[in-house]
């Protein structure tokens, strides 16, 4: 069980996010016609679609959005649990990519969404943007791109809704009952 501890974000909250996050992509992606932005699944896929349509209305650059599961990566997962993404080569190799999640947490997933992408053809550069930094990482991953950093306690996690998949969007801190 768990208790709602705070809303961090809400809609406007989530909006004003993505929108400074696509400025900053905007003044520090050189090759933004070129770019493939890659939604980790679930919840970093309706990310990077609002991310390409900000783009679009910024740049007039609608770069495409491709699902990234990166289960058959994990490795804290058994490998048989999903087969490894086919990502079509022509959207990666020489190319830059910008992987999207809603929650950067200890790293693995980001760890996995970069294996997943060099297996699939050598990228130009690999980028990370995600919604909510929360910390406690256990390896070398730094997000390029952040919307809203939030230090949390092993005890807590962030529970991020997305009206593509929750109807609604917002942000939580959750606190394990009894913790």
């Amino acid at each position: 069980m768990s208790t709602p501890k705070a809303v961090i974000l809400d809609g406007d909250g989530i909006r004003r996010s993505l929108r400074r996050i696509a400025h900053e992509i905007i003044e520090r992606q050189p090759d933004l016609e070129h770019l493939t932005i890659l939604g980790i699944v679930t919840r970093g896929v309706p990310l990077a679609q609002r991310l390409a349509q900000l783009l679009h209305e910024l740049e007039g650059i609608a770069p495409p959005v491709i699902p990234l599961d990166v289960r058959g990566y994990r490795d804290d997962l058994p490998r048989s649990q999903a087969p490894p993404p086919a990502l079509p080569a022509d959207r990666v190799k020489d190319r830059p990519v910008l992987l999207v999640d809603d929650v950067l947490f200890n790293g693995r997933t980001a760890r996995a969404a970069v294996d997943a992408v060099v297996a699939a053809g050598r990228p130009l550069l690999i980028q990370l943007a995600v919604l909510v930094d929360r910390g406690h990482r256990e390896l070398p991953i730094r997000p390029d791109y952040v919307g809203k950093n939030v230090p949390t306690s092993r005890q807590e996690w962030v529970e991020v809704h997305l009206s593509e998949i929750d109807g609604e969007d917002s942000v939580r801190i959750l606190e394990r009952d009894g913790a």
